[in-house]
């Protein structure tokens, strides 16, 4: 003869496992099952810096040209090539300076030093010098992401104009495409997307989201897993894939992380 539990006692059992499975799934490492924007904003921003030169005779001293983000040991800072300051300026006036978020808007100034710079791809790797480790990202390995899925780029637009601050973009990554747009004739390239092509084919994530100078450099984060999948890149992108469009198009490029990997094995110290 089956007898039934009194109804109560059924739906507080039950109850009971759902609230344990809530706990359960409560308790996971945050990007296990996805993460909100506004942590992984909070999470970044130590990591995310600005990159520039130094000069005692300069004013400001320090000129800002790009954002850069630390990676690895916590001493190691990625950017743009196009950022570092020209080969030709005289040694003296080429100081590459970082500065770190120390919270409450406060920046620390630490030295910096150019371990290796890939111009044909516009990355560069620099070594903090002196003060602690700052926190790391981490870079996103295996396939990219998929077309669709939900980005986002933090850096600092329009650099001093706007102050100092740490700005997020979310995206959408429209398309990952080739670096150099299909010509009818050779006529339509530029001496730049000439060289990409030798180069080889490369491909480039196109966002559907506004960088603006000062940008270039900043880390793109895929939102759901909190791991850095491209940099921001506007100077070699645009200037192969858009060279024959007499108007910009308010696009954002990224440089996949994929390129990046390579640069950083067997850095010099």
């Amino acid at each position: 003869m089956r007898i039934d539990r009194p109804a109560s006692r059924r739906l507080s059992r039950r109850a009971a496992l759902v609230g344990a499975g809530w706990c359960a799934l409560s308790t996971l490492p945050l990007g296990a099952m996805g993460q909100s924007l506004p942590d992984l904003v909070a999470r970044a921003k130590p990591s995310v810096v600005l990159v520039g030169t130094y000069r005692e005779t300069d004013a400001p001293r320090f000129r800002f040209s790009g954002t850069g983000f630390v990676v690895g040991d916590g001493w190691t800072v990625v950017t743009n090539a196009h950022v570092l300051p020209d080969p030709s300026i005289p040694a003296e006036g080429r100081v590459v300076q970082v500065q770190a978020w120390r919270g409450e808007r406060q920046w620390e100034a630490r030295p910096a030093r150019v371990l290796t710079v890939a111009r044909e791809r516009d990355l560069a790797v620099l070594r903090l010098e002196g003060g602690p480790a700052l926190p790391a990202l981490t870079l996103a390995e295996g396939p990219p992401p998929r077309e669709g899925s939900e980005l986002a780029f933090i850096g600092f637009p329009i650099g001093g104009a706007l102050g100092f601050a740490h700005v997020t973009h979310r995206a959408l990554l429209s398309s990952i495409t080739g670096l150099v747009l299909p010509q009818s004739s050779g006529q339509g390239l530029s001496p730049r997307a000439v060289r990409a092509l030798r180069d080889g084919p490369m491909d480039i994530f196109q966002l559907d989201a506004t960088a603006y100078p000062g940008n270039s450099g900043g880390p793109v984060f895929d939102v759901a897993s909190g791991q850095v999948v491209g940099v921001i890149n506007m100077v070699l992108a645009r200037g192969t894939r858009e060279s024959a469009l007499s108007q910009p198009t308010g696009i954002t490029y990224a440089l996949p992380v994929a390129l990046l990997h390579p640069l950083l094995k067997d850095l010099p110290r």
